[in-house]
């Protein structure tokens, strides 16, 4: 049986680093990002504001199961921006992160590997500087009865400490929680187990 993956790690807000070799200056921005569209903006944000840059590269990693990825070099040679700013998000173990590096040339050419560790350096900087934080990845359940069911319910509730989102106590209850992944299973088949109790999971 595979475990249930629903934790993650991610950074809080934003973070910056700034990296130099020969006279290249390399600016990172790290942000928490929830999507695409969220992606989009803050990238068509940086390459407005630096216009005068020779290249605006990134990469970002979305989901828990960091499953949505996509590293962009943006005219440097294949693999020496997008791919080492990624690299430093997997070996940090993150999502739902974007990290921008401008690039600033210095009229003295870097080489494959020097642009490579360049960019490498510059988000490794940015990430040091992040506010890293554990998200867990959560099941809302909504549990239906009727009020002779409360102090039953209450009691399962009080047990497995679910967050409670809604709750309305009248002749017919409404209760939304929400909890862990991990946890959602045994808090479901608890309540399940309360004659008249009905279940739904989003």
């Amino acid at each position: 049986m595979t475990d249930i993956v629903d934790s993650y790690l991610t950074i809080k807000g934003e973070s910056k680093g700034e990296y130099s070799e020969k006279r290249s200056k390399f600016l990172a921005f790290a942000f928490h990002v929830e999507n695409v569209e969220q992606i989009k903006e803050l990238v068509s944000q940086h390459e407005k504001k630096y216009y005068d840059a020779r290249h605006v590269c990134y990469a970002y990693m979305l989901g828990h199961l960091h499953d949505v990825f996509r590293a962009v070099d943006n005219g440097e040679p294949s693999s020496t921006a997008g791919k080492p700013i990624l690299g430093q998000i997997i070996k940090n173990d993150l999502t739902d992160i974007l990290v921008i590096v401008v690039r600033y040339f210095g009229g003295v050419k870097l080489g494959t590997s020097g642009l490579a560790n360049a960019y490498k350096e510059a988000t490794s900087i940015a990430l040091e500087n992040a506010l890293i934080e554990e998200r867990t990845v959560d099941t809302t359940i909504n549990v239906n009865f009727e009020y002779p069911l409360l102090n039953e319910v209450m009691r399962v509730v009080k047990d497995l400490n679910p967050k409670i989102l809604k709750q309305e106590f009248e002749l017919n209850c409404l209760l939304t929680l929400q909890i862990r992944q991990s946890e959602a299973t045994t808090l479901t088949s608890r309540l399940e187990n309360i004659r008249g109790v009905i279940i739904e999971c989003n």
